[in-house]
């Protein structure tokens, strides 16, 4: 992955309308979703509006607004699936494990033993779509 945002990347593309997501919540700023292939179930990401690759691109204001959305939707994680915690991921570049190249929170709910292997195996979007449900009733 080179340092330059790439517009054409698959969060861009949500942002824009031109790619779909099973929304969690969004504001001015940020948009919160389900990770399509999750690593537990319940797995969220949480990225800005602002094109950023890393979390060194990122503006002040939407570095908060990134950390005020991870909070309030892990909160709701939490709650929806009864864990008794999250694990708040992020990496920057291609060598520290980021498969999109647009900067981006993983919100997961419980231990991180027994996960999933990162973004290689799609789960139905039906069962996404219910746990998505669940958790939105928290926010």
């Amino acid at each position: 992955m080179n340092d330059q945002y790439q517009a054409n990347n698959i969060f861009a593309k949500i942002l824009k309308g031109e790619a779909p997501c099973i929304k969690l919540f969004e504001d001015d700023y940020t948009l919160a979703f389900m990770d399509i292939m999750p690593q537990k179930e319940g797995h969220a990401l949480v990225i800005p509006k602002q094109a950023a690759t890393t979390i060194y691109d990122l503006t002040d204001q939407a570095a908060l607004a990134c950390m005020k959305t991870v909070q309030k939707v892990g909160k709701a994680v939490e709650q929806a699936l009864n864990v008794q915690g999250t694990s708040i991921v992020q990496h920057n570049g291609n060598a520290a494990g980021q498969t999109v190249p647009h900067f981006h929170f993983h919100i997961i709910p419980g231990s991180l033993h027994g996960l999933k292997v990162h973004a290689e195996v799609k789960a139905e979007p039906e069962h996404i779509e219910k746990v998505a449900e669940k958790i939105k009733a928290y926010i």
